[in-house]
């Protein structure tokens, strides 16, 4: 935390925990949390398992509209946490909060047990990788690496061997005598790991930190940054809004907007079973048919599409008969069905465009009025149908997985 100069805001009027002032911002809270949105603390397994806790957290930078709105959430130890969620979701304030960069207006937050709302930065053994790397570019890698082991002042033997143990985690030995400038994007984000890396914080945070590179440097670090955690057990929170990245290194990820986490999940459970009409949306790709609950049963209920045609679901947040709903089904779980092909849910639809990506055939469709369907057709041998533009063909899912939300603007 030492690598960025940190310009701490002055508070504006209205913050820094007046109990008038706190009375006033006690209004702009939320009074009633929809179904699906963690609002609660969302514990981890054993309650002594919690490394980072986030207690009723607030932050506000005018005193009146807060940004993050009583955020409860614990980090495991060991556990890469990534806040995933829009630009001007909260994801960053809550990140620069912990880091120590920006003040909460409301909460605490503990990290090993310990309040840490009055600790500065540099004392908090916390580890930052920034976007933009923020390497010394007067400095080689070495001493890029060795700055932190030496403003902790470890004796000099060990700085070399901490500091040749991180180039090789990062697979840059031989390195340790160039500049940044003499490195490539990828090569420079990986001292900026290890520079995070090499004192062993308790906990690494980090900032969008592929942000900058291409798409195949980026994924290529996403396992690297992924192997590395696996390796050092570190416990890991993860700022970005790619959900692909999210999905990929993450055991848990928190989807915010605005200022509050809409779920929090495993990857496999944020993208199969979405909570709420803002994740089903936000996380992968997903087709949406809007109608009215005509029927329930027990976990499942019937909806009356727009257009007339009926679909089976599972229900999620929609009320009961007569609530609007917002049906959510993911391309890859459509099949496309021959005249005796038979599936729960069974419409008929009219290829509007067919788009070769390899691995697979990307179909857009017309269905029950959504022009905008879409089928992901494996690319195999045994293909059962000869695709054309304008064919009418059956589409089929089945009510596992389609999920009946309540709208987000309802």
């Amino acid at each position: 935390l030492e690598f960025r100069r940190v310009l701490f805001r002055s508070e504006p009027t209205g913050i820094g925990g007046r109990s008038k002032d706190n009375a006033t911002l006690q209004t702009h809270r939320t009074e009633a949390v929809p179904n699906g949105v963690a609002s609660a603390t969302t514990a981890c397994t054993e309650p002594n398992d919690a490394l980072v806790q986030f207690i009723e957290v607030q932050k506000s930078y005018d005193g009146k509209i807060l940004v993050v709105k009583d955020l409860n959430l614990d980090v495991a130890r060991g556990e890469f946490l990534t806040m995933l969620g829009p630009s001007g979701s909260g994801k960053t304030t809550c990140l620069m909060i912990l880091a120590g960069f920006e003040p909460t207006t409301n909460g605490k937050i503990l990290l090993n047990g310990r309040s840490i709302n009055d600790v500065p930065p540099h004392k908090r053994d916390i580890g930052m990788v920034f976007q933009n790397y923020a390497l010394f570019p007067h400095m080689t890698v070495a001493e890029n690496l060795a700055f932190p082991l030496k403003v902790r002042k470890v004796p000099a033997g060990e700085v070399v061997d901490k500091v040749n143990r991180a180039l090789e985690m990062v697979k840059l030995q031989g390195f340790d005598n160039r500049r940044p400038a003499q490195l490539s994007g990828g090569q420079q984000q990986r001292v900026a790991v290890a520079r995070a890396l090499v004192f062993e914080p308790q906990l690494v945070l980090m900032d969008e930190p592929l942000g900058a590179l291409d798409k195949q440097l980026r994924e290529q670090m996403q396992y690297e940054i992924k192997h590395i955690h696996e390796n050092l057990g570190i416990t890991t929170v993860y700022v970005t809004h790619d959900q692909a990245e999210a999905l990929t290194m993450s055991d848990r990820i928190a989807v915010f907007n605005d200022g509050v986490v809409q779920q929090l999940a495993t990857p496999a459970d944020l993208y199969e079973k979405p909570e709420n009409d803002f994740v089903a949306g936000f996380i992968g790709e997903n087709n949406r048919f809007y109608g009215t609950v005509s029927e329930v049963n027990g976990s499942t209920c019937t909806v009356k599409l727009d257009e007339n045609s009926t679909v089976t679901a599972e229900k999620v947040d929609v009320g009961g008969v007569g609530a609007r709903a917002t049906l959510s089904i993911r391309p890859e779980r459509v099949e496309l069905l021959g005249q005796e092909g038979s599936m729960a849910n069974r419409l008929s639809g009219r290829i509007e465009e067919l788009i070769y990506l390899g691995d697979h055939i990307r179909v857009r469709m017309t269905v029950a009025g959504n022009d905008e369907f879409i089928v992901k057709v494996r690319n195999s041998a045994n293909m059962q149908y000869d695709l054309k533009e304008g064919d009418e063909i059956n589409v089929g899912w089945n009510t596992k997985d389609c999920r009946a939300l309540k709208p987000i603007d309802d």
